[in-house]
């Protein structure tokens, strides 16, 4: 009650209410993310109140949230690299003129894991936190095989592409310097790479540049042709279908954020995967379905109350956002970790009470502007496209403030560009730049552990658990198709029994049916 006392005051919620429209601003624009407006902002913080300013990041953070889903579902351009998920079936539902109805359900997903994630920030962070600790590496690096498996194995329809667009992943996150020998590895002798490739950077020109030279290579052959918006709120069908991946996401999103080395990334594939699986429409997905959307959303969200707990809990930030927010409390003399509710209750209440009021307020601002967000969809492909390249550049330029990132934004997005041409799935090659690291370090520190036996991968319960589960996806389809050959061969014999039966019948039965298909054939051919 004292931290709502403190975040209802006129000057907090303004600061609130600026937060949560400056953090959808810059979600929107490709590259340019939460991490990087409040690093930009704290130079102006010095002289402002310490919650003032902490509730301003945190509208911010949870803004950056929302608006880097609006570009991935109008534009295919994740503004975030946790939004990667959402472009998959939230573009593909704005192609079908149902930009206005992905946009709700992200909003409303985001509001609802956003409220339940911060509720349960408040009552079981110590739990939460007390188990994140008692994971170890190899855990932690089975999660993240778990993660890189069960995407590349279920995303697209050829295995095969998806590994290689994972192993093209896994490469570029291999790029500049070994964290364990200093050694420099794929750079070439070229000294900008030696810090490795930024993922907003990859991910900008994977998916902005690819998608701009993509659509400029079919612009001549296939005429421009605007998108229809669409009715501009959710049906019934749609609250019907969106409400349970909400609550999934939620229950995906909060623990992996509130993990050590989790992070909005994982659960937000781990609950695409799983709406998949569990849909009633699975022919939808890769074509607009809604679920596709309204799970990995909720996750993105719940994920960021997680971030915050081990963050105020421990001290310890999860991704850059957490970072610059801690860097923020220790330029003011406060020192993040355990003691951090007993130093400072009303800062860390006043907080988490923001986080409620922030919800909120980016539902009231959001949701009223989904048709009008949609309506970016009526600007000519080629003038639209112009735009993305140019704030792509300055997104991706902005990072490093170096020129070296737009060769790289050039080269990737050429690589983006070939993966459609050649039909090899996105998303495994952009996991695999984001998870390769993260589970190398957990890899070395395995091996650290356990003086480089190959046992100490699974020397913890939960790590066997979850290699017992990696072996069940991969198998459970090579199984499924030796029980549909088995099934095949038998229904061929029954076939061919009929057919001996009934050659002593009426020929000109069997033979109708075999000329009207080739007939129909030539019609198609005729057609396509």
């Amino acid at each position: 009650m004292g931290g709502f006392a403190s975040a209802l005051t006129p000057i907090n919620l303004l600061f609130a209410f600026a937060g949560v429209l400056l953090g959808t601003a810059v979600g929107v624009l490709p590259g340019i993310g939460p991490a990087m407006a409040v690093a930009l902002l704290l130079p102006l913080t010095f002289g402002m109140e310490t919650s003032s300013a902490l509730i301003m990041f945190a509208g911010i953070y949870y803004g950056g949230m929302y608006g880097g889903s609006t570009t991935s579902i109008l534009l295919n351009t994740p503004g975030e690299s946790a939004t990667v998920i959402t472009a998959i079936e939230g573009h593909k539902m704005a192609k079908a003129g149902r930009a206005a109805q992905a946009l709700a359900t992200a909003a409303i997903g985001s509001f609802v894991a956003g409220t339940i994630g911060t509720a349960l920030l408040v009552t079981v962070a110590p739990i939460v936190v007390k188990f994140a600790v008692s994971l170890g590496a190899p855990s932690y690096f089975a999660i993240m095989v778990l993660a890189l498996v069960t995407v590349t194995a279920v995303l697209g329809s050829s295995k095969i592409r998806g590994f290689a667009a994972l192993g093209l992943g896994l490469a570029i996150g291999l790029v500049g310097m070994d964290p364990v020998s200093g050694q420099s590895r794929l750079t070439f002798g070229f000294a900008p790479l030696v810090d490795g490739m930024d993922i907003v950077v990859v991910a900008v020109a994977i998916f902005a540049i690819g998608e701009a030279l993509w659509i400029a290579a079919h612009l001549r052959t296939r005429p421009a042709r605007t998108i229809p918006v669409g009715a501009p709120w959710m049906g019934k069908e749609d609250w019907k279908r969106s409400w349970k991946p909400w609550l999934r996401g939620t229950a995906y999103g909060f623990p992996f954020g509130a993990l050590p080395a989790g992070g909005a990334e994982v659960p937000t594939f781990l609950s695409y995967v799983t709406e998949k699986k569990l849909s009633k429409h699975p022919e939808e997905f890769g074509h607009g379905a809604i679920e596709g959307v309204a799970g990995p959303e909720a996750a993105n969200n719940a994920s960021a109350a997680g971030t915050l707990t081990p963050m105020l809990a421990l001290g310890l930030p999860t991704n850059a956002t957490a970072a610059v927010m801690l860097a923020f409390l220790t330029m003011k003399g406060i020192q993040p970790g355990p003691l951090l509710f007993e130093n400072e209750p009303d800062l860390v209440w006043a907080l988490i009470a923001s986080l409620f009021i922030g919800n909120t307020l980016l539902l009231l601002i959001n949701l009223p502007l989904a048709p009008l967000w949609a309506k970016l969809l009526k600007i000519p492909r080629p003038y639209l496209y112009a735009g993305i390249l140019f704030f792509a550049t300055l997104g991706a330029f902005s990072v490093n403030m170096q020129v070296a990132d737009l060769w790289l934004l050039l080269i990737i997005g050429l690589l983006g560009f070939a993966l459609r041409r050649f039909g090899l799935p996105v998303l495994p090659l952009i996991l695999g730049v984001i998870i390769g690291p993260m589970a190398e370090e957990q890899l070395r520190k395995t091996f650290q552990l356990s003086a480089g036996e190959v046992s100490g991968l699974w020397s913890e319960p939960l790590a066997v658990g979850i290699y017992v589960l990696i072996a069940f996806l991969l198998l459970l389809p090579v199984l499924i198709s030796i029980i549909r050959r088995k099934r095949g061969t038998g229904s061929d014999v029954a076939e061919a029994l009929l057919g001996e039966n009934a050659a002593g019948g009426d020929q000109t039965e069997l033979a109708e049916p075999a000329h009207r298909n080739e007939h129909s054939h030539g019609a198609g051919r005729n057609e396509s």
